[in-house]
């Protein structure tokens, strides 16, 4: 087996491909490339937030995804949360088509990756862990919501600066907050927060599935490619291939 996986991941973003590495399994390589936040969609001076980068991202994605595409992936990941929330439910099909052409390849969603993942499991009750800021965590809530799931639980990581410099230990936190006992799963959103080392023992702990980013877009992105074996250690998804 020789299967290539292709993800485009925001420029400063470190955990994407040490986790997506750790969890591939035998036969499987995985190829990035980072995206470009187009100069004409950011603020003077290189001001703004993260729903500007996010806009500026989307805007900036030719060049990456057309090198990417050299590669010649079997699918193609955006790994990039916040541009579905940013969206909304239903509206991302060009964002996909776009990336799809780009890179000559079947395109996914991280956030259409964790949907997929929540209906395998059956889940119907969330809890929702985000690290965003206070907006685009409501985006996160809404698009969950209208994406047909019941929010039953909910927290937001308070006091980050750079969601790029946060631990496990506070990703593990963030889920325990989030839980509630009517949760059938926990979500911890964002492809940068690192998360991939404590899915084990949040499952142990909680009794119950937790889903990550990138636990779940690894999952899907394995899933579309036709592959079907397990990776033990990250939780019930991916141990259960």
């Amino acid at each position: 087996m020789n299967v290539r996986i292709g993800v485009l991941v925001p420029p400063g973003n470190p955990t994407v491909e040490p986790e997506f590495y750790r969890m591939a399994p035998a036969g499987v390589t995985v190829h990035f490339a980072r995206l470009q936040a187009s100069p004409s969609s950011m603020p003077p001076g290189g001001a703004g937030g993260m729903e500007e980068r996010t806009r500026a991202y989307r805007e900036g994605l030719d060049g990456p995804a057309q090198a990417l595409g050299e590669v010649r992936p079997a699918i193609v990941l955006l790994a990039h949360t916040a541009s579905s929330y940013a969206l909304g439910w239903g509206r991302e099909q060009p964002l996909v088509e776009r990336v799809a052409s780009l890179c000559r390849a079947p395109a996914l969603l991280a956030a259409h990756a964790v949907r997929a993942a929540l209906h395998h499991l059956g889940v119907t009750r969330l809890a929702l862990g985000t690290p965003y800021p206070e907006s685009i965590s409501r985006q996160g809530r809404a698009y969950w919501e209208a994406a047909g799931f019941q929010l039953v639980g909910y927290h937001r990581l308070e006091g980050v600066v750079d969601i790029y410099e946060e631990s496990e230990a506070r990703a593990a936190e963030l889920a325990r907050r989030a839980d509630t006992p009517e949760a059938q799963a926990v979500l911890i959103s964002g492809t940068g927060l690192p998360t991939v080392g404590v899915l084990e023992r949040l499952e142990r702990e909680l009794g119950k599935p937790v889903i990550s980013s990138n636990q779940a877009s690894l999952w899907r992105a394995l899933r579309l490619a036709g592959v079907s074996d397990p990776a033990p250690g990250f939780g019930r998804l991916l141990r259960e291939g």
